[in-house]
């Protein structure tokens, strides 16, 4: 596996439960895992972009992506591959050098096209079968993180992202 230098993910079902909750005036509601925002700041320690490309296309994803300082957004996105394939143009690296995790069908042809790709435990069966790793965690219970800190972790890099988070507080 080449080093990676990007990491992307999805939005619902990812760093959500995939629910969309909806009060009475119709205001759309979402549960992000606060652990997934280590997996953010692991990889800001060691100058590893992430971005995150979604189908959606809510003030909610903006504000979450804003509050953890994520370097790029994509929202509304039909076509993530074309997407990851201008990222990695703009950014002059490979598709191999480059992290996905997603979850379902729109996902696949990122999970099939990059360096390393994941999905949560409870992604259906066609899509996993697409990503290099199957994670312990469901969408929604801190899965990002998960993905995070098994390839840090398999690249020997976890300790160095943790002491780099405890000599800056």
């Amino acid at each position: 596996m080449k080093e990676i230098k990007l990491f992307l993910s999805d939005i619902d079902g990812v760093w959500t439960d995939g629910g969309m909750y909806y009060d009475n005036e119709g205001n759309e509601l979402k549960k992000f895992n606060t652990s997934d925002s280590a997996g953010v700041l692991f990889l800001r320690m060691l100058e590893i972009p992430v971005g995150i490309i979604t189908g959606e296309d809510t003030e909610i994803v903006s504000r979450r992506a804003k509050k953890l300082g994520i370097d790029l957004l994509f929202m509304g996105v039909r076509d993530k591959l074309s997407i990851v394939k201008k990222i990695c143009e703009e950014k002059q690296i490979e598709l191999a050098e480059v992290a996905f995790i997603g979850d379902d069908i729109i996902d696949i042809p990122v999970l099939e096209a990059v360096g390393l790709s994941a999905t949560p435990s409870d992604a259906p069966e066609y899509v996993k079968k697409h990503a290099g790793w199957v994670l312990e965690k469901q969408g929604g219970e801190g899965v990002f993180r998960e993905f995070v800190e098994k390839y840090l972790s398999e690249q020997g890099l976890l300790e160095k992202a943790i002491q780099l988070y405890l000599s800056n507080i």
